[in-house]
């Protein structure tokens, strides 16, 4: 059903306030034009993502490409400070004082482009005749110049039509006929609606500034990890905790005691743990909430943990890989990461990059019995986070209802002056070579989950079955 939250999943929060990425810590004052980065001067083409770079001096610009277009992105930004050891060069969004991504030069014509919220990198290649030539042409806002623009976004960058079971070549030839001024919102609503995608969104211009989302899908049967459904589950959780909950990071985090020798740690959200923070703040508090958990003075260690992602509405991959490594003693890979690369061909991916979870450094670890609390509103990185447990030894059994079933970073494509499009074009794969997009990460033990029933009752049947599993010491495998 659509969601009407303004708020939404933090991806897209995070994705369209800083039009890059999750900020990461403070950094110098951009450097004047002509600066040390300069080497970086020229066009740059990401492998996949259809997105070109364009930097002159201190200043970088994107441009939105497909087969037939070439608009002005959304991301602009400027360097700052001195190149990093190696030539990497910081870039943050003009009049904010943080960082937010690098590029590291590899030659002369190939480039890395990393940001901070994200795992995994992107390629970059320079295109030694500069911007093409159609990206200096008037762009048209007429309504079927939009509705192409959109069209060909998806075309190009979208990887589920075939797992969704949507013709996008028939729906276009059934709705681009009727495109008018006054019905071309409403026509693009109705294409993506079919998709029950939430990592699928589009956003008004804000007059005060900004965006504001006015669309966005969930998969049938689930509901938005919204502030206000948090509110409404969370009396049956706290009932089964022997002490108040701990929070951290305003709330979106907390920490807790549960019978028996176990654990607690509600993870609401991978983002805006430190307002007007970067990165390296987030994780500081991230890191402090993980600390309460596990180095809590205690008469006899911990049995078990149960970590909640029930209500999750994502935000950074990297904070999510991050907490994954505070429950591992050896690495072991969370999950591989593709884009599609290719217009003309759905198949065609760019060269997995494996992402891996490392066991932390300098700080205590649980190694011991984890449950998993999962549901409809587990959303993005808070999948994401459940993928990279998967491969934790020992097992950690999740419990409840599958997650949602959206993993990719979302991709911002301004489709006009006051219409922005954010839709997904990675895949994160399994061992396998498989992802769970769409039906989500199933659980290993099925329980209600918040059902009107339990919440009446103040019933949490997924908490009681983890506390059960783990004071027996054993859960599934």
């Amino acid at each position: 059903m659509p969601s009407t939250d303004r708020r939404g999943p933090a991806r897209a929060a995070t994705v369209l306030a800083l039009a890059l990425a999750v900020a990461a810590g403070p950094a110098a004052p951009a450097l004047a034009s002509g600066g040390a980065g300069a080497r970086l001067d020229g066009v740059w083409r990401m492998d996949g993502y259809g997105t070109l770079l364009s930097v002159s001096g201190t200043h970088l610009a994107s441009y939105d490409l497909t087969r037939n277009s070439c608009t002005p992105g959304l991301a602009s930004a400027e360097q700052f400070g001195a190149p990093l050891p190696g030539g990497a060069v910081r870039y943050g969004a003009p009049g904010t004082p943080l960082g937010q991504f690098t590029i590291t030069p590899r030659g002369r014509h190939r480039a890395v482009y990393a940001k901070d919220a994200a795992t995994g990198t992107r390629a970059l290649e320079r295109l030694p005749g500069g911007l093409p030539a159609r990206c200096a042409l008037p762009v048209s806002d007429e309504p079927l110049a939009v509705f192409d623009r959109f069209w060909d976004s998806f075309e190009e960058n979208y990887p589920f039509f075939a797992a969704k079971g949507v013709d996008w070549h028939a729906a276009r030839a059934a709705y681009r006929p009727t495109v008018t001024a006054e019905n071309l919102v409403d026509t693009i609503t109705a294409m993506v609606q079919p998709l029950q995608d939430s990592h699928v969104a589009l956003l008004r211009a804000d007059p005060a500034g900004g965006y504001t989302t006015f669309f966005r899908a969930m998969r049938e049967g689930t509901v938005a990890p919204t502030p206000q459904l948090l509110s409404t589950v969370l009396p049956p959780v706290r009932a089964q905790l022997t002490a108040p909950e701990q929070p951290f990071a305003n709330g979106i985090l907390g920490v807790g005691e549960l019978p028996d020798g176990i654990g607690y740690l509600r993870v609401s959200a991978f983002s805006d743990y430190v307002g007007g923070g970067g990165q390296q703040e987030q994780e500081a508090e991230l890191e402090r909430a993980v600390d309460a958990l596990l180095d809590r003075p205690r008469a006899a260690p911990l049995r078990g943990v149960v970590i909640d992602v029930r209500v999750n509405a994502g935000g950074s991959d990297a904070l999510a890989v991050r907490l994954a490594s505070r429950f591992t003693d050896r690495p072991y890979q969370a999950y591989r990461k593709v884009a599609r690369n290719d217009p003309a061909d759905p198949t065609a991916f760019t060269r997995p990059q494996p992402v891996t979870v490392r066991p932390a450094a300098g700080a205590s670890r649980f190694t011991g019995p984890v449950a998993l609390l999962t549901s409809g509103s587990t959303v993005s990185a808070g999948e994401t986070f459940t993928q990279a447990l998967m491969g934790r030894s020992p097992h950690i059994t999740r419990i409840g209802e599958n997650t949602q079933g959206v993993f990719s970073d979302q991709l911002p494509r301004r489709l006009s002056p006051d219409l922005v499009l954010l839709l997904p074009n990675e895949e994160f794969l399994t061992p396998a070579g498989t992802t769970f997009d769409g039906p989500g990460i199933p659980p290993d033990v099925r329980t209600p989950v918040f059902t009107e029933e339990e919440l009446a009752g103040l019933k949490d049947s997924a908490l009681t079955e983890a506390r059960r599993l783990l004071a027996a010491g054993a859960g599934p495998r």
